[in-house]
C-alpha cells in the first residue's frame, strides 16, 4: 500500500509517501499529497517493486495516484468514488481524458459515481460496491449504555447533517442520549448551540475499535447527510452490527439500504421527519426487528470477501488487457 502518511506508517505493508494536506473537496475535506517529493517517492516505489497490478483510488487526485496514472509501467485499475458534478473533472478534462487511457480497467463505487465520471471523461466503468469486514461488527462487544442511545459518526460539517440531527434530537421528549463521534469545522459552533444539554455526549475522535463497539452498543445509528454521498459505508456498518439505522433518503444511501426494508430513510434536512423516524426506531417492535434482520443479510452481501473476489477478477482482466 502506497499513500500519504502523517507520522509513522501504521503497518509494515504501508509505504509512506509524505505528509498530507487537508483539501476541500465535495463539501468535505480530503487528505492529498501533491508535493513533488511525494511524486518522486511514488515513482521510485513503483519502479523498485515491479507490481503485477497497480490499483488507484481516485486516479485524478493530485499526488501519488495521479503520478502513478502517468508513470506506472504496470497494468492499472482505477476506482472512482466521487458523485455529483466536479469542477476539477471539468477543468482537467483534456489532460484527464488522455491520462485515463492508461487505465486497463475502470471502476466506480456506485451508479452515481459512474454517471459522474462518465459525464466528465467518457469511457466504460464497472460498478464495484464498497465493502466492510462484517464479522468485526457482528462479533464486537457492545459499548455499555444506561439509556436509549443514538449514535452519529461523521465529520462535523454542513454536508453531514449533524445540525439537523441535533434539531431532531431536541424534539424527542424522552430520556435518551446522543453520542456524537468525530469532530470538524462545525464542532465548536454546534457545541455552543447545544449549551449544557447533558443528553448529548461529544466523543471527539475515537479509535476504530471504539467506533465498532459504539455502533454495537447504540440503539440507533443515524446518518442525516444532506447531499454528496455516493455510497453509505456507515449504513453498512450499522446494519452489520445489528443496530437499527435511520438515514437521509439519498440516492447514494439507497445503494446500501432499501427504504423500510433495511433502514428508515427520511427527506434530507427535514428535522421533523427525522425525529419521527428516530422515535419509531427507538420504540422497537416487530417492524424494527425485521429491519435489523434484513439489514444484517444485506450487509453480508457487501462483505470484504465478496469485494476482494470481485477485484481479483478485475486485476486478472487488467493483466489480460495489457498483455493482449
Amino acid at each position: 500500500m502506497l499513500g500519504p502518511c502523517d507520522g509513522p506508517p501504521p503497518d509494515t505493508f504501508v509505504t509512506p509517501l509524505g505528509n498530507s494536506i487537508p483539501t476541500a473537496a465535495n463539501g468535505s475535506m480530503a487528505a492529498i499529497a501533491p508535493d513533488p517529493s511525494a511524486s518522486l517517492r511514488t515513482i521510485r516505489a513503483l519502479r523498485d517493486e515491479h507490481f503485477d497490478v497497480v490499483h488507484l483510488h481516485e486516479p485524478l487526485a493530485p499526488g501519488p495516484t495521479q503520478t502513478a496514472l502517468v508513470f506506472s509501467e504496470s497494468p492499472l485499475v482505477g476506482t472512482f468514488h466521487r458523485a455529483g458534478e466536479s469542477r476539477w473533472y471539468r477543468a482537467a478534462r483534456p489532460i484527464a481524458t488522455w491520462a485515463t487511457r492508461n487505465l486497463a480497467v475502470r471502476a466506480a463505487v456506485s451508479e452515481e459515481a459512474r454517471a459522474a465520471v462518465q459525464r466528465a471523461l467518457g469511457g466504460t466503468y464497472e460498478v464495484v460496491w464498497n465493502g466492510i469486514d462484517v464479522g468485526r461488527y457482528r462479533d464486537a462487544l457492545p459499548w455499555p449504555t444506561d439509556r436509549p442511545t443514538i449514535l452519529f459518526i461523521g465529520r462535523h460539517e454542513p454536508r453531514k447533517g449533524l445540525a439537523v440531527l441535533i434539531d431532531a434530537f431536541t424534539r424527542l421528549d424522552r430520556d435518551i442520549r446522543l453520542w456524537v463521534a468525530s469532530e470538524g469545522p462545525d464542532t465548536a459552533r454546534l457545541r455552543q448551540a447545544t449549551g449544557d444539554n447533558d443528553r448529548i455526549e461529544w466523543l471527539g475522535v475515537i479509535s476504530e475499535r471504539e467506533k465498532i463497539r459504539r455502533i454495537r452498543g447504540a440503539d440507533v445509528l443515524c446518518a442525516p447527510s444532506l447531499h454528496g454521498e455516493s455510497f453509505g459505508v456507515v449504513l453498512l456498518e450499522g446494519m452489520a452490527a445489528g443496530t437499527p439505522v435511520v438515514a437521509s433518503d439519498l440516492v447514494g444511501y439507497r445503494n446500501v439500504a432499501r427504504p423500510d426494508r433495511d433502514a428508515l430513510l427520511t427527506p434530507p434536512g427535514d428535522a421533523v421527519a427525522l425525529a419521527g423516524a428516530l422515535e419509531r426506531a427507538l420504540q422497537g417492535g416487530p417492524h424494527v426487528a425485521e429491519l435489523v434482520a434484513s439489514g444484517e443479510q444485506r450487509a453480508a452481501s457487501f462483505s470484504l470477501e465478496s469485494l476482494a473476489k470481485r477485484y481479483l477478477d478485475l486485476y486478472d482482466e487488467a493483466r489480460r488487457r495489457r498483455d493482449s
